[in-house]
């Protein structure tokens, strides 16, 4: 549905935090909307699942934020993207009843929790990015997570 935004240098607008040891912060995240329509028994909804990153909390430091940091911060974007595709299966999929507001927004933080989950992974697995075997691991699993 949404294909997967680059972002550049020039989009990270936040303030530098400078006692963090980190080169650079990625903020993304996912939204959605919904309508809702039926009866009782049986909801159909219209919705929209969108991924989001924002510049305003996003930095870096360009002293120390190399392409491989960058591009590790890129796979934080795309991670969420690759959620965001994930609840709009499950919203797809989902027999939603009356209760389809609260049902939504079970997904919702069951998504949220589980991309936050995997977004810590990556962070650990990769030791944000100076494990340059499994940064490149990584990219082919989310690279392939996109395309499906």
């Amino acid at each position: 549905m949404d294909s997967c935004k680059k972002i550049s240098v020039v989009r990270f607008q936040g303030q530098t935090i400078q006692y963090f040891r980190a080169a650079a912060i990625t903020a993304s995240g996912i939204t959605y909307n919904f309508s809702a329509q039926g009866t009782k028994d049986r909801m159909e909804l219209d919705f929209k699942v969108e991924t989001h990153f924002y510049p305003d909390k996003s930095w870096y430091k360009p002293k120390l934020a190399n392409p491989i940091i960058l591009s590790h911060e890129q796979l934080h974007f795309d991670i969420s993207e690759v959620y965001a595709r994930k609840m709009r299966q499950i919203l797809a999929k989902t027999k939603f009843t009356s209760n389809a507001k609260s049902e939504v927004k079970a997904i919702y933080r069951d998504i949220l929790r589980e991309l936050n989950d995997y977004q810590n992974q990556y962070d650990s697995e990769t030791n944000f990015s100076r494990d340059t075997v499994q940064q490149l691991i990584w990219n082919k699993k989310i690279k392939k997570a996109l395309n499906n």
